[in-house]
């Protein structure tokens, strides 16, 4: 290996295809297509050679407009080793810049110690590594900064100058540049201990490796703990009733689509030569079900045209004034889902959303509680998806997440989804809804588990398990 790695385009190539860690350093990847840029080892699907250009550091990467990928985070990438072993103007630099000298002593001050120009200096790191010592610094204050927001407690403006910036502003401005998010955003987004990223409070939870929920059974609650293994799903049952396990366990392997034949699936969708890849990389994907058909369908309605954060928000006023309290002396799980009953009865002015949404929940509610939408397991897809659609505010993609989810259709498509339009995009498929469409005939029927290849590809917080 050698510096200047990044000007032989085969080899970066080959490296980012190979997903190989030993280069992550030496080089980083930015993707025109994305405007983002990546460790060579980043384990979303490589973009195609011709949207790949490549870069000595993550300066420039940044100083280039490329924003730092939220899956592999290269801006926390190891220094290239060519640091350690080399006694040059460069190396020397960049040690001296790690150690804070230039937010300490500015770049004339890291001259200085180099016995060289300030212009020298310039000179020499924008021909090596395409960013200056300024730059330089300033991706080192951003990893920085990333760190202790991510990691600590601490308020922003300790933060800021533990960094090393100058002002608040400077800080602020910086980091939604580097990472196209504001500080606050940052915080918000990093891995919590005890939450997945859809868990409604005191009704789920992530607690000491294990994803955590009320049931509400037949002759009774539940308390399911699921912990994943590297060959099993450990289920720890905690119920009010004995009768209720029979039912709680097929509730849970339905939750999991244990019963799936991902080889058959897999079989075909590898087929389509674009899909492939995503298949090979992560074998056997299933689909996120439900313990509670009317339950998921509600808290579909919730989370139209909002964030994930906001549907839990949501999600989570509605449990705390119309659910059913539970004790749960192991964690804080504090209630069941409310019932369809009382979601009927709720007062549609207490509701903070907007009116449209207001009248969707209402009637999707109204036609839940007297049976007339059915969404349960017994229910047959199509009829139950087109007295979905035949509802005020339920356009196909509502329709269909519900008939993926909670009717466990396989076939269920959500070609108008954005997070499957940039996926399919992004390996060249076609990303128009209707072409789309057409394209995803061949993978009938499994087309809910080529949604969830798609889905994977993206950096969403709901594709990694918390921390």
């Amino acid at each position: 290996m050698q510096t200047g790695m990044h000007t032989d385009t085969e080899r970066c190539v080959r490296a980012v295809q190979s997903k190989d860690a030993r280069f992550d350093g030496w080089f980083f990847t930015a993707v025109l297509t994305t405007g983002i840029y990546c460790r060579p080892s980043c384990p979303v699907v490589p973009p195609k050679p011709g949207n790949m250009t490549f870069y000595p550091s993550a300066a420039a990467c940044q100083q280039a407009g490329f924003r730092a990928c939220k899956r592999c985070r290269p801006d926390t990438s190891p220094g290239s080793p060519e640091w350690n072993r080399r006694a040059d103007l460069t190396a020397r630099a960049m040690r001296l810049i790690a150690d804070g000298v230039v937010d300490r002593e500015g770049v004339p001050g890291l001259a200085s110690r180099l016995g060289y120009s300030t212009r020298q200096v310039e000179r020499q790191l924008l021909a090596e590594l395409g960013a200056g010592p300024l730059a330089l610094a300033r991706a080192q204050r951003a990893q920085t900064a990333r760190l202790l927001i991510e990691t600590t407690p601490l308020p922003m403006a300790d933060i800021a100058f533990a960094a090393g910036f100058s002002s608040i502003r400077t800080f602020n401005d910086t980091v939604r540049e580097v990472y196209a998010l504001s500080p606050s955003e940052l915080r918000t987004r990093a891995p919590r201990n005890r939450r997945a990223a859809t868990a409604v409070p005191g009704v789920e939870e992530w607690r000491d490796g294990a994803y955590r929920r009320t049931l509400r059974l037949p002759y009774g609650h539940g308390i399911v703990a699921l912990t994943p293994n590297p060959d099993h799903i450990a289920c720890r049952l905690t119920l009010s009733d004995l009768r209720d396990l029979t039912v709680a366990i097929s509730r849970c392997r339905r939750l999991l689509d244990l019963d799936a034949d991902p080889t058959a699936i897999d079989d075909q969708l590898r087929a389509d030569p674009l899909l492939a890849p995503l298949v090979d990389k992560a074998p056997g994907r299933r689909v996120p079900r439900t313990v509670d058909e009317a339950e998921f369908a509600v808290r579909a309605v919730l989370g139209q045209q909002v964030s994930t954060a906001a549907a839990r928000t949501h999600a989570a006023r509605l449990v705390t004034a119309h659910g059913d309290p539970v004790d749960d002396p192991e964690g804080g799980l504090t209630h069941l889902f409310p019932s369809t009953e009382a979601l009927a009865a709720v007062d549609p002015e207490t509701l903070a959303m907007p009116r449209t949404r207001r009248t969707t929940f209402t009637t999707l509610v109204a036609h839940l509680a007297d049976g007339s939408v059915n969404p349960g397991v017994e229910s047959d897809w199509a009829e139950t998806r087109a007295r979905l659609l035949a509802l005020p505010g339920f356009g196909p993609w509502t329709a269909d997440v519900i008939a993926m989810r909670a009717l466990g259709d396989p076939d269920a498509f959500l070609p108008t989804d954005l997070g499957i339009r940039r996926a399919a995009a992004e390996l060249g498929l076609p990303s128009t809804p209707a072409a789309l469409t057409a394209r995803a005939a061949a993978w009938r029927p499994w087309r809910a588990y080529a949604v969830q290849y798609l889905w994977a590809t993206d950096d969403h917080p709901i594709n990694f398990l918390p921390v």
